[in-house]
């Protein structure tokens, strides 16, 4: 039986040196390579086409020789392939949300499993949680990594989690002022919608019992964080993971310093790398979020190729670094008329306007071979309707003037954006329909 409180205490592999952390994590990679090479054919194809060897590995930097793993390889892998160990051993099996293609298959050892929790746990406490709290988790739960991924962790660490998984907005509104939770964990976008049904039912929301929120699954800006903190008087931190290097867990912002996610780096070794050459780009420099696992037993991943742009600052709270506020993702970046543009650029301008809520989707067409842009956004409820076209044409000028390109901008009333109640489908590109 788990005494309560005993993972409340940091490990020691949180504040530990520089020089010891990374003897652990050579040891460790040594022995995730080898792995991989021994047991996944795709991995060790790979590798003797590359013309490397898991004992090339010397120092840590000799992992920029190994070749990458990207979505495709799971995908053509489907469905158990890369797994390095029998389906005997696997105790449990996710798969990616994607929306095209097939799903990425990911499986879990009892060991994996374990590490899981450990470091969803680690993650709730660097939030500021404690086996006192209760957590009520609106990530979905199922083949989504989310759900279930907050909910071991939130028992190892001691919490009482209620699992409420997402949907019914309205019942999440009522259990989280009957159950009187301290923590939420739950994808930004969601907990947008779940606020506006507390101030529709006339809630005071700084009154409630939420002390922190623990906000992933998808990117987020600053100024959703002061939204979301203002209306709830909470502490918003933000938790990063994905399924294929594990789930929610592999980085989490401190609460005391809400200076970006720490990559929990004993288990998950990060690089920066130059999205179109591939070439590992040095802390501080933006790039491309590159993984390697360095514990997983079932599906070891060799420098799988997240496609977040972020780049790696040094440790702050815990000795391990931490990565910068994702700004977007290089395979889902817009290119309208030769002008990069990610959704998060375009929710920091619609954050600037009082009138406008922070709820919004980008529809992107083509018409007479020139893509246009539709940004559909919606008053804050309450606010006159004669706001509406003062509201467009701040926005349309904010977007103009920072981001350089002319869109349109169409504000709707009180719920005329669809809402999410997972990851938000931010955008909807219908150039290949047109």
């Amino acid at each position: 039986m788990r005494v309560a409180g005993q993972h409340d205490a940091l490990e020691t592999i949180e504040t530990a040196s520089t020089d010891e952390l990374q003897d652990l994590q050579l040891e460790r990679m040594q022995w995730s390579l080898k792995h991989a090479y021994d047991n996944v054919a795709h991995y060790k194809q790979k590798f003797d086409d590359t013309g490397v060897h898991p004992s090339d590995l010397k120092q840590l930097s000799d992992l920029a020789s190994f070749p990458f793993t990207t979505k495709l390889d799971l995908r053509d892998n489907y469905p158990f392939g890369m797994f390095a160990v029998s389906m005997d051993d696997v105790v449990r099996i996710h798969a990616s949300s994607g929306t095209t293609g097939k799903p990425t298959v990911v499986g879990y050892t009892k060991n994996d499993i374990e590490t899981w929790a450990k470091v969803v746990a680690r993650s709730i406490r660097a939030a500021g949680g404690t086996h006192k709290d209760k957590i009520h988790v609106a990530y979905g739960y199922g083949l989504f990594t989310g759900g279930l991924g907050a909910h071991y962790g939130g028992e190892y660490l001691g919490c009482t989690v209620i699992p409420m998984s997402g949907g019914q907005t309205q019942k999440q509104a009522q259990l989280i002022q009957d159950f009187d939770p301290e923590i939420i964990m739950v994808t930004p976008s969601y907990m947008l919608s779940i606020v506006d049904e507390l101030e529709r039912q006339g809630v005071n929301c700084q009154e409630l019992s939420l002390r922190t929120g623990i906000f992933g699954a998808e990117p987020w800006t600053a100024s959703m964080r002061e939204n979301l903190e203002k209306r709830l008087g909470i502490d918003a931190v933000d938790i990063y993971g994905l399924s294929e290097v594990m789930g929610p867990g592999v980085a989490q912002e401190c609460v005391d310093t809400k200076d970006g996610p720490t990559i929990w780096e004993d288990h998950f070794y990060p690089e920066i790398i130059d999205p179109e050459s591939g070439k590992v780009v040095a802390d501080g420099e933006e790039g491309e979020l590159v993984f390697t696992s360095l514990t997983k037993e079932a599906l070891p991943i060799v420098r799988y190729r997240t496609r977040d742009l972020t780049r790696l600052l040094p440790g702050s709270a815990r000795t391990m670094r931490r990565m910068d506020k994702i700004t977007g993702r290089s395979d889902d970046m817009l290119i309208i008329r030769g002008v990069n543009v990610f959704p998060t650029q375009i929710e920091e301008q619609i954050l600037r306007i009082p009138a406008l809520a922070p709820h919004y989707q980008i529809e992107v067409t083509r018409q007479n071979n020139l893509d246009m842009m539709q940004v559909n956004v919606e008053l804050l409820p309450g606010a006159e309707s004669d706001k509406i076209t003062e509201a467009e044409q701040a926005l349309n000028k904010y977007i103009k003037d920072i981001i350089g390109i002319s869109t349109r901008v169409v504000a709707h009333l009180e719920n005329g954006v669809p809402r999410s109640e997972g990851k938000a489908q931010r955008v909807i590109d219908k150039r290949n329909l047109t």
